[in-house]
């Protein structure tokens, strides 16, 4: 009983600390659906999620989670989907071709290959071409349905809602992840 208690305790911070918007969007966990959430980057616990969730990887992502952030906020995509696919694509940044900075599998077919001159210049096309050519151009509104355009793998969209949903989890696992309270 007293462990529940704690819990509940620990999980009502972690979600007062997350903001009301970013705390309904963890509460309901998982989900295909591509949803905004915008916070005041004076408070913006989800730059700290993501460090601390693609540390736990050894990613070289990990000095790029505010970029992961402002790309999302930029251009209106779940601050998880971009980092999400790169777990998909090349565990988090650890495999991809050399010296491409791309991490996202973005227009690597056959011998075609995008380079980026840095991580963030990938983050950054990767999230516009998500927004203009997937979401805008197609219409596409969840994570499957930008699957059925961006792999040619039927498992992909499972994949990436996989992660986005590790992304969340992790979170909510991890309130020390999350920024402290200012009373």
């Amino acid at each position: 009983m007293k462990n529940i208690f704690v819990i509940f305790i620990i999980s009502i911070l972690f979600l007062l600390s997350a903001g009301k918007t970013q705390a309904k969007e963890l509460a309901s966990g998982s989900s295909a659906k591509i949803e905004v959430v915008k916070q005041p980057k004076e408070s913006d616990s989800r730059v700290k999620i993501l460090q601390d969730y693609l540390g736990q990887y050894n990613s070289p992502l990990v000095a790029n989670a505010p970029d992961f952030v402002k790309y999302a906020d930029k251009y209106d995509l779940d601050w998880r989907l971009v980092a999400a696919i790169s777990g998909v694509e090349s565990t988090f940044g650890q495999q991809i071709p050399y010296d491409s900075y791309n991490g996202w599998g973005w227009g690597i077919y056959g011998t075609n290959m995008i380079y980026f001159s840095s991580w963030e210049d990938g983050i950054k096309t990767v999230s516009a071409g998500l927004r203009e050519n997937y979401i805008n151009k197609w219409g596409a509104s969840d994570v499957y349905e930008i699957g059925r355009f961006y792999a040619a793998s039927p498992t992909w969209a499972r994949r990436v809602d996989y992660f986005i949903g590790k992304i969340s989890d992790f979170a909510l696992r991890n309130p020390q992840s999350a920024l402290p309270l200012s009373l």
